[in-house]
């Protein structure tokens, strides 16, 4: 495993790749680890698909098996972790863009789940804890995401840093994460998250229990393949009064964008709605290959949120763009950039 630092996470996948041949197979106690954090012990139960029906899907926060994509577990030092992971050729919500690559927002909730997961088995957090995703990022490649015919098994290598605990459980860290399939670097990213407790949650969000009974007014929506969708359902844009603006469309009915109840607008939902964003701004197949978003404060189920999306000119070494920010009580709340390396091609099939 290759210890990955903040410099690493914005290098290139061939870089990064290069940079696993050299350091060969690697070795667990070669990994440095920090007096500041202490895992869980070494005896805990291992999580594994083939444990409990249950435990997986509660330790990823996901109620349907078909949305779990971490398999099990294998802590390395109290600090690195190997996560391994299965992407289906065809998922219901998570489908291959242009019928030959998979999604790139895979690799988003992956990690996602991959942090829960680790957080919950190896760093004592109660499965009540609320977790907060303050920011998030990768890089891949077009040409690795192409389906092929060979399962898509994946091994995630984790990374975390900064520590800190509050009491016997987790207060905040950041990560670093190599999402490598069949000795391929597939992508590199990381995140910052932060957990509070199920109590102190209650009296920082318990005023907005309401939502869980009120009805969240389902908007129109924008056509389906003007956002990279064949299917109404996914869409998460409503028409706006400006050109390059929608208005936030929340299905609190959908089956993966809300497996369960929230009180607020989940990130993965956030991140779909800037991918959409971004391919209704260029009007181009957009495979988002590279991804920044900062999540700067909950987006309330029942208010207004505006999306707001500008296209970025391709820079030196970096490929053209999208900006998009959402706008709640005309603040913004997240911000996420977007490249791709087909955002300035008109939408045709690609071979």
């Amino acid at each position: 495993m290759v210890q990955l630092t903040s410099r690493s996470a914005s290098m290139s996948v061939e870089s990064v790749e290069r940079a696993v041949h050299a350091a060969g197979a690697g070795r667990a106690e070669d990994a440095p680890g920090g007096p500041e954090a202490t895992a869980a012990s070494a005896g805990e139960e291992p999580v594994r698909r083939d444990g409990p029906p249950d435990r997986l899907r509660q330790l990823v926060h996901r109620t349907d098996p078909l949305d779990v994509f971490p398999t099990g577990l294998t802590r390395l030092t109290d600090t690195q972790f190997s996560v391994p992971a299965h992407w289906p050729r065809s998922h219901r919500f998570f489908a291959p863009v242009d019928g030959c690559h998979q999604d790139p927002l895979l690799i988003a909730e992956t990690m996602r789940q991959t942090t829960m997961l680790i957080a919950h088995a190896q760093f004592g957090v109660p499965v009540g804890d609320a977790f907060v995703m303050w920011e998030l990022r990768y890089t891949t490649a077009s040409e690795r995401l192409e389906l092929g015919e060979d399962r898509w098994d994946v091994t995630v290598d984790v990374s975390c840093s900064r520590i800190r605990r509050r009491g016997r459980s987790l207060g905040s860290m950041h990560l670093e994460l190599l999402l490598h399939r069949q000795g391929t670097v597939l992508a590199t990213g990381g995140g910052r998250i932060s957990c509070t407790s199920a109590g102190a949650y209650q009296r920082l969000r318990g005023h907005r229990s309401a939502v869980f009974d009120s009805p969240i007014p389902l908007l129109p929506a924008v056509a389906p393949r003007t956002v990279g969708r064949t299917s109404e359902n996914d869409v998460v844009l409503s028409p706006g009064t400006d050109p390059g603006t929608w208005l936030l469309r929340l299905d609190t009915r959908h089956t993966t964008l809300f497996g369960r109840p929230n009180d607020h607008v989940p990130g993965i939902l956030l991140l779909e709605a800037a991918r959409q964003a971004a391919h209704a701004a260029t009007g181009s197949v957009f495979l988002p290959t590279e991804m920044q978003a900062d999540f700067l404060q909950y987006v309330e189920l029942d208010r207004p949120c505006h999306i707001e999306a500008t296209v970025l000119p391709a820079g030196p070494g970096s490929p053209a763009g999208v900006f998009v920010r959402a706008v709640q009580d005309g603040e913004p709340a997240f911000t996420c950039t977007l490249r791709s390396p087909r955002s300035g091609e008109p939408r045709t099939d690609v071979s």
